[in-house]
């Protein structure tokens, strides 16, 4: 037989309902924001993401499916989203509109990495842009956007975590102070760390390697570099989050894992440390593919961890549950029953009947197994009636009603 490719997941029946609810919750509450949905190509040019994402990132380095199309050309299917939507930032012309703007976005990314609970090689992320300003009120905007779509879902024991990691001439201090700390314990780090310490020493933060971790322990933090420009924004950033009455903490050690970021970064982690969202502030992006300096902002959230943490602190969608089940007796009921579906469903009703021409009792059974919250078996005394018992299933209740009247009974 043939399966799915590792890392590749179908997705169905309940679970599908919790992403329905979790989509809908996305939709209001961009809306709610003023952002604008847009939807940028899967695949994309590979140089795009070698300069917008970095090359000594790890999904640079090995995680990008990267191929050539017939004419030669190196194209990859997009890991992240940022890149590609500043892209479309630039050739779009999207600069030429009122500033700031705010995009969001969701589908699919792909990387070739271990798969793992809530990751995957193809993986969905949900995520919002906003170019054109430098203020920090839009860092704790998207903060809170990302915080009241939690609070919609009704996701607890989220910690919202925040860091500086400066701009690139106080970043130069930092970097110089962590190498200094670094040599004495090369050896004893992974490969790639070696390799990311003349490059971009930063990244060695977020190694996942546990020995690295063990060495880096008490390295120096970005915060003690700061110049005066981003300690008085982060510092205003703080203040306003405190206004806005949305709990956080600091926390020296979210770096992000994309070469694009600048001053703050955030991520919010559930209780059990899982990461459920990360962004932060990337205003050398847009230059660095070809435009114009403009600033930016951002997060991604990824949507198959997010429907897990919803799904485990239940509070998930409700159970789906036709509002009737229109069984039949006999052949006459079997055509009446289609009919009546059909007109109920034109109505707006969620209907479900029997197609498998099965006795009575297996109907009710079926119907039972469905959840439908109310049931009616037609016959042909039913039909020369006019007339039909409606069961409520809950409460086992039977009520005779007209069947031009079943419409208004539900």
């Amino acid at each position: 037989m043939i399966q799915a490719p590792r890392g590749t997941r179908d997705v169905y029946g309940e679970e599908m309902r919790v992403w329905h609810k979790v989509e809908a919750a996305i939709r209001r509450i961009t809306d709610a924001y003023n952002f604008s949905e847009i939807r940028a190509p899967i695949i994309e040019h590979t140089d795009l993401f070698l300069r917008g994402v970095g090359d000594t990132t790890d999904i640079v380095q090995k995680e990008m499916y990267t191929f050539e199309d017939k004419s030669g050309r190196s194209l990859s299917l997009r890991p992240e989203q940022t890149a590609g939507v500043a892209r479309a930032y630039i050739e779009r012309g999207l600069h030429n509109q009122p500033q700031p703007t705010k995009l969001w976005y969701t589908g699919p990314n792909f990387r070739y990495e271990t798969p793992q609970a809530g990751r995957y090689r193809q993986h969905y992320q949900f995520g919002v842009e906003v170019f054109g300003s430098t203020s920090y009120a839009v860092e704790a905007e998207i903060i809170s956007l990302g915080y009241t779509l939690l609070q919609e879902l009704g996701i607890k024991n989220v910690s919202v975590n925040i860091n500086s990691i400066g701009c690139p001439t106080c970043r130069k201090v930092y970097h110089a102070e962590l190498r200094t700390f670094i040599e004495s314990r090369m050896d004893k780090l992974c490969g790639l760390c070696r390799d990311r310490a003349d490059k971009n020493p930063l990244r060695i933060l977020d190694c996942k390697t546990e020995k690295c971790k063990d060495q880096i322990a008490d390295a120096p933090i970005v915060l003690d570099s700061l110049d005066d420009e981003c300690r008085t924004h982060f510092t205003a950033l703080q203040s306003l989050l405190t206004k806005l009455e949305i709990p956080y903490k600091i926390n020296p050690k979210v770096v992000r894992g994309l070469d694009y970021y600048t001053r703050t970064v955030f991520e919010f982690i559930e209780g059990e440390g899982l990461t459920v969202l990360g962004g932060g502030r990337y205003d050398g992006l847009i230059e660095e593919i070809g435009g114009s300096p403009t600033p930016g902002v951002g997060f991604g959230m990824g949507m198959e961890r997010l429907v897990q943490i919803v799904q485990k602190q239940q509070a998930s969608a409700d159970i789906k549950a036709p509002d009737i089940f229109i069984g039949h007796a006999e052949d006459a009921g079997f055509v009446k029953s289609q009919e009546l579906a059909y007109s109920l469903r034109q109505k707006g009703w969620s209907v479900e009947t029997d197609l498998l021409v099965r006795s009575v009792k297996a109907q009710m059974k079926y119907a039972d197994k469905i959840n439908a919250k109310h049931t009616v078996i037609l016959g042909g005394n039913e039909i020369s009636a006019g007339n039909a018992k409606i069961k409520e299933m809950a409460t086992g209740t039977q009520t005779e009603v007209a069947l031009t009247d079943i419409a208004e009974y539900l």
